[in-house]
C-alpha cells in the first residue's frame, strides 16, 4: 500500500510540533500543515510565524484532511488522543498514518490495542531524541533534529509502509532513526532521560528546602547550572512521563540508589581506593559517550 504525504496535520502545536513543521517544510517532504488543539491562541500564533498553513479545533476535520496525523500532546494526554481518533478512523482505508513524539512507548501501544482491539497497521509509534527546557510554538526550530536520533518502535501488526514513511518523515530532517522494541525503549529512556530529570529536580528542592538554601544557589557554580538546567522543564510533562514509565523507572532509580549507597559508604570510611575506581570507571564512561557524540554530529569538542 501507498500513503500519501502531501497534508500533515500536527495535534497538539508546541516547540516539537512546531519543529516538525518547519523543518518538513523545508525539506519538501510535504507541502501542507495544519493544527489541532485546544488553544485557539497557540495555533493562530502558528499561522502568524509560517509554522502551519492554517488551523482547525475540529478533531474530526483534522483526521480527514491529514496524510499524516503526528500526535505531539504530552504522553498520557497522547494515550486520551489515541482513544478518541482510533474510533474515528471507521471504514477509512489505508490512512491517516499516524504517529507520535511521546517519550513513553508502552502506555500509547496498550492503549491502541484497548481502544482498537490489535495494533492499528498505520500507527508507528516514534520519540524524537531531542530535549530541551524549552516549550510553545515560538521556541520551534527547524533544525532541531539535525544530528539527533529519532527512535521509532514499531510492533506486530504494523503495515511496514506505514513504518518507511514515518521513517522517511524523520530521515528528511536530517535526524537518525533507528528501530527498538517498545520495552527496550522506554528501559533505555528511563535510564538516560527520565531518571536524570528526576534527579535534577530532586536535587533542586532538596537544597531549596534547606536552611542555607540562598547562599547555596548564590554560590553554585557551573556544574550545578549545567546539572540542573533540566529542572526548568515542564513539570506537566515529566509528571506524566514518569506516571506513564513507572516500571522502567523504578528500576533505574533502584539501579541509582544502590550505587548512590557504595558511594556513601566508600565516603562514610573514607575509602580513597573505592571512590578512585568509581570515578575513574565513569570518568572513562563519559569520554568515550562524549566521543561519540562528537563523531556522530561531526564537532571537534565534545
Amino acid at each position: 500500500m501507498t500513503y500519501p504525504t502531501d497534508t500533515v496535520v500536527i495535534l497538539g502545536l508546541g516547540w516539537i510540533g512546531g519543529s516538525l513543521a518547519r523543518a518538513l517544510r523545508r525539506s519538501g517532504f510535504s507541502r501542507r500543515f495544519i493544527g489541532y488543539g485546544h488553544r485557539e491562541a497557540s495555533l493562530r500564533r502558528g499561522v502568524e510565524l509560517g509554522v502551519i498553513d492554517e488551523y482547525t479545533l475540529d478533531l474530526d476535520a483534522a483526521i480527514a484532511r491529514a496524510d499524516i496525523l503526528v500526535i505531539c500532546t504530552p504522553t498520557l494526554t497522547a494515550a486520551t488522543m489515541l482513544e478518541q481518533i482510533l474510533p474515528r478512523l471507521g471504514a477509512r482505508a489505508g490512512g491517516p498514518v499516524i504517529t507520535d513524539v511521546a517519550s513513553v512507548k508502552g502506555n500509547l501501544r496498550d492503549t491502541a490495542i484497548a481502544t482498537a482491539g490489535s495494533m492499528p497497521p498505520q500507527l508507528v509509534l516514534g520519540h524524537p531524541i531531542a530535549g530541551s527546557e524549552h516549550s510553545g510554538v515560538e521556541a520551534s526550530n527547524v533544525d532541531l533534529f539535525l544530528h539527533h536520533r529519532v527512535i521509532l518502535t514499531p510492533v506486530e501488526g504494523n503495515d511496514p509502509a506505514a513504518v518507511e514513511v514515518v521513517r522517511a518523515m524523520w530521515a528528511s530532517t536530517g535526524a537518525e532513526v533507528l528501530d527498538m522494541t517498545v520495552d527496550r525503549h522506554d528501559a533505555v529512556l528511563a535510564a538516560t532521560s527520565h531518571l536524570p530529570h528526576m534527579l535534577a529536580y530532586t536535587l533542586v528542592d532538596a537544597l531549596a528546602s534547606a536552611a542555607a538554601s540562598e547562599d547555596m544557589f548564590r554560590c553554585a557554580a557551573g556544574g550545578f547550572r549545567d546539572f540542573t538546567r533540566i529542572a526548568s522543564s515542564d513539570p506537566v510533562m515529566w509528571r506524566d512521563i514518569a506516571l506513564a514509565n513507572k516500571s522502567a523507572l523504578l528500576n533505574a532509580i533502584d539501579l541509582f540508589s544502590e550505587h548512590l549507597a557504595q558511594l556513601r559508604v566508600a565516603v562514610q570510611a573514607g575509602n580513597a581506593d573505592q571512590l578512585m575506581n568509581t570515578f575513574s570507571r565513569a570518568k572513562r564512561a563519559r569520554d568515550e559517550f562524549a566521543a561519540l557524540l562528537a563523531e556522530r554530529s561531526g564537532s571537534k569538542t565534545p
